[in-house]
């Protein structure tokens, strides 16, 4: 098995992604500086295959050193965060990013050259197809369509150029993999979050079921969600999505080429918000929750997407991958989890 460099290892789909690796039979080191969410249990961290660095993925003599060393590269580190997050830190997503990307290929292209490094796996997001005017976005339209209109999303498609830019200059292997609206268990609260009033419930920086769930919870009724709800999303089990990520990397047919991994499923804002509140309702065994699902408009963020459908062919044609957990089955694991988090103050 190979030795593999996962940045951003302590991150919500790090976690799910370096789980996934172990269970392959890797050994994996884990590079993060925890500036998003401070220090996180996992439940691999003492695995005898696993080992984390703390350090900061900006370090081009650090990512060097320790890529030196490995067989494959899964470049995941960013600054990431919820559509409000796009606006408190539109400068720094960009910023930071571009350093981590910089660095990231920097260190990785000295060890190609150096001989052991197979290839780098990059992360980048379905915010590519953010200005995209038709549906379902495919393999290659991010290079169609206009140019993403937020700094996340630009520096998203950036990844994408600096990858295959690696590639034409240096003969870097690469594959491109952009996971669609992960869902699962193990965001907490960010360190830099600022509170967000939605209604009579303050959020954090978040995303849309942590969200929504945490309001249910709290009983706001009727419940607040942004914009009418017709928004469309692909919500995608964690799981589902690390194993998309690590077929794309051991698969020798994905060299060069460029992923969406997502399930087939569509699902409005609006349907979610009415699956959690029959689901916390029903699961909290609290009376009344029968009563009609009552839901406001409050204004959406100006980068919220109004439709975000990929087309998932390409992964399943040419990976073999699908992403089969259905929302229904994700959101029994997930309420729980964040049930407890609510409890103990980390969401």
């Amino acid at each position: 098995m190979s030795r593999v460099l996962v940045s951003g290892a302590a991150g919500f789909i790090g976690g799910y992604v370096v789980e996934e690796l172990l269970g392959r039979g890797h050994t994996v080191v884990g590079v993060d500086n925890f500036s998003k969410y401070g220090r996180v249990a996992k439940s691999f961290d003492g695995h005898c295959n696993y080992q984390l660095v703390e350090g900061d993925c900006r370090d081009v003599t650090l990512m060097t050193n320790l890529l030196s060393g490995c067989d494959h590269f899964i470049a995941g580190a960013a600054l990431i965060g919820g559509i409000s997050y796009f606006h408190t830190y539109a400068y720094d997503l960009l910023a930071a990013n571009e350093r981590i990307t910089a660095a990231s290929c920097d260190a990785a292209i000295a060890a190609h050259r150096a001989g052991r490094l197979q290839k780098v796996t990059y992360m980048s997001s379905s915010m590519v197809f953010e200005s995209a005017t038709s549906w379902p976005s495919y393999e290659g339209q991010q290079r169609d369509c206009p140019p993403p209109k937020s700094s996340y999303g630009f520096q998203k498609l950036a990844v994408e150029y600096f990858a295959r830019a690696a590639w034409d200059q240096y003969e870097l292997p690469f594959t491109i993999v952009r996971p669609f609206n992960c869902v699962g268990i193990g965001e907490g609260r960010a360190l830099g979050d600022v509170e967000v009033l939605s209604g009579n419930v303050k959020l954090a920086m978040s995303h849309v079921v942590p969200d929504l769930v945490q309001k249910v919870l709290k009983g706001q009724d009727p419940l607040h969600i942004l914009g009418d709800g017709s928004q469309i999303r692909h919500y995608t089990y964690g799981g589902d999505l690390a194993k998309g990520i690590v077929t794309a990397m051991e698969h020798p047919a994905a060299r060069n080429d460029d992923f969406n991994l997502s399930t087939a499923t569509s699902t409005t804002v609006l349907e979610l918000a009415e699956l959690i509140w029959r689901k916390v309702n029903g699961l909290s065994g609290r009376s009344g929750h029968d009563a009609p699902f009552r839901y406001v408009s409050d204004d959406p963020f100006e980068h919220d997407v109004q439709r975000r459908v990929p087309d998932t062919a390409k992964a399943k044609d040419v990976l073999g991958f699908e992403a089969t957990t259905p929302l229904d089955v994700i959101l029994d694991e997930v309420i729980p989890w964040i049930a407890r988090a609510v409890e103990d103050g980390t969401i």
